[in-house]
């Protein structure tokens, strides 16, 4: 079957799953009021780190007596930081569905060596949240971004809960419906859903959090910079924009300036319809073509951000080669950049939905994927 090269492009075909496209109405000269050359603990850098914790918040919907701080080394530091600081006071339930949350259980078992039981699913697939011992602390991804697989919800996490939830969360935020009730510790980074420069994490406490690290002190040694507590008290410094470490005030400002943007167009609500939007438009191109489907098994559980695809036809000979040689025609037409899947994950495609890409980007590169699909079938 011969299909005709399309004559429209994505304007633009930036849909990696991070870092992610900038917002629509980037331009380098809406960072002109970063304070560069100064310093972070200066009033004009703890004014501008106190801006992006609140401008968090107040996005984000997250409790007044929850903390929130900037952290060193994206969303991966922001929840190394939370294991080695809270995990070992009692048993841990280590989740996992993909490599993110696989790279956790390593974390617990290998590195802190605690006392865990490892809940796995294949990519595809998510564990039933609802078996856990929530008396013991749990770990998890909301949002898995190597397999394009989420939490339907938080239903199953009880109140009650006698450990802490610690949910990575990276790929969620700003694009799924978060229930801060139900979470104990939230990491996540900018990078992703705002389209922000990379190496900076966000850390979200509750109070049941900082009760644990007041009350806990770990067995193991802490780095300089994972250390929350001073004098057996939450360091509160961390959480009003003393950062542990030296911040990039260039990508402090980026953030503030796509947390204006997210305002402008309605915050959260208006975030999540786009990135449903994005994802829907996907979703039903899949639903009309017998030969690629959601890696997602459950409607249910699928991303609107990671959307993560699988080549299903049985004429296809080797499959990780024809997904990788698709990509690539895709990135040689410049109409769809680092959208392969993850190294770790089954061979296909992974295309970011999140709410600063536009959806009628997505749609213009569903006639590409067609066409680089049907030429290649027939380069066998």
């Amino acid at each position: 079957m011969t299909i005709e090269q399309p004559a429209t492009r994505p304007d633009n075909p930036r849909f990696s799953s991070g870092p992610c496209a900038k917002i629509p109405t980037f331009s380098l000269d809406k960072l002109a009021d970063a304070p560069l050359g100064r310093s972070h603990r200066a009033a004009v850098g703890k004014a501008k780190l106190k801006a992006a914790i609140e401008g968090t918040r107040e996005v984000l919907g997250i409790p007044d007596d929850y903390r929130i701080g900037i952290v060193p080394a994206s969303d991966t530091g922001a929840f190394e930081m939370a294991m080695w600081s809270m995990l070992g006071d009692r048993p841990a339930e280590m989740v996992a569905w993909e490599s993110f949350g696989a790279g956790w259980v390593t974390d617990a078992v290998k590195q802190l060596k605690i006392d865990a039981q490892v809940h796995e699913a294949p990519y595809g697939r998510i564990v039933d949240m609802g078996t856990l011992n929530y008396d013991n602390d749990v770990c998890f991804t909301w949002n898995g971004t190597t397999s394009g697989v989420r939490m339907p919800s938080g239903d199953a996490i009880p109140a009650d809960r006698g450990g802490l939830t610690i949910c990575d969360a990276t790929s969620a935020a700003f694009a799924q419906d978060l229930p801060w009730d139900k979470l104990d510790v939230t990491t996540f980074s900018w990078q992703k859903v705002l389209g922000g420069e990379a190496a900076h994490g966000i850390l979200i406490l509750s109070p049941r959090a900082v009760e644990r690290l007041e009350s806990y002190t770990p067995a193991w040694p802490l780095p300089k910079i994972f250390r929350l507590t001073k004098g057996g008290k939450l360091n509160e410094g961390i959480f009003e924009g003393a950062t542990i470490n030296t911040p990039s005030m260039l990508a402090v400002e980026d953030y503030l300036v796509a947390l204006d943007w997210a305002r402008s167009i309605g915050g959260l609500k208006a975030l999540m319809a786009r990135a449903d939007a994005n994802a829907q438009a996907i979703w039903d191109f899949c639903e009309n073509r017998d030969w690629i489907a959601n890696l997602a098994e459950d409607p249910a559980t699928r991303s609107n951000t990671s959307v993560c695809l699988k080549f299903t036809d049985d004429r296809i000979k080797d499959g990780a080669a024809f997904a990788k040689a698709v990509q690539k025609k895709l990135e040689s037409e410049g109409v769809a950049l680092d959208v392969g899947a993850y190294r770790d994950a089954p061979a296909g495609l992974r295309i970011w939905c999140g709410g600063t890409v536009e959806t009628s980007d997505i749609k213009a590169l569903l006639p590409w994927i067609d066409w680089a699909f049907h030429t290649e079938l027939s380069a066998q």
